[in-house]
């Protein structure tokens, strides 16, 4: 049986993070959830990542300077980021931040699930 993607979702509405821990569980990932940007690089070492989810804004803090961070960072550069915000043209900041592929809210559960698989899919 194949194994499903391990998928950490940094956003800091609590409410968003375990409505996308749920769903995404029904459809087979392991799910970690944080609303805390700055454990993002310990959390992919720990649980050994497959694909972030990172919200543009977490609590003060820019989620393409997270993403940027990754980028730079030797260990986690090859890991997927899939960046998610609902302000007005923020998908051209996410790519610019190094992004792989960005999705705008509110999403279709879908439309979500066919990014998560088409970025899993291209890195394997």
């Amino acid at each position: 049986m194949e194994q499903k993607a391990k998928l950490l979702v940094v956003d800091d509405d609590s409410g968003i993070g375990e409505m996308l821990r749920t769903l995404l569980e029904f459809y087979g990932y392991e799910v970690i959830v944080t609303e805390k940007p700055g454990e993002t690089e310990a959390l992919i070492e720990k649980h050994d990542i497959d694909l972030v989810m990172l919200d543009m804004l977490i609590s003060g803090v820019n989620g393409t300077d997270v993403c940027a961070r990754l980028r730079q960072h030797e260990t986690h550069s090859d890991i997927p980021v899939l960046m998610m915000s609902a302000l007005h043209e923020a998908d051209k900041k996410c790519k610019n931040a190094g992004a792989d592929d960005f999705i705008a809210k509110p999403f279709e559960m879908e439309e979500l699930i066919n990014r998560i698989e088409g970025i899993l899919k291209e890195r394997r």
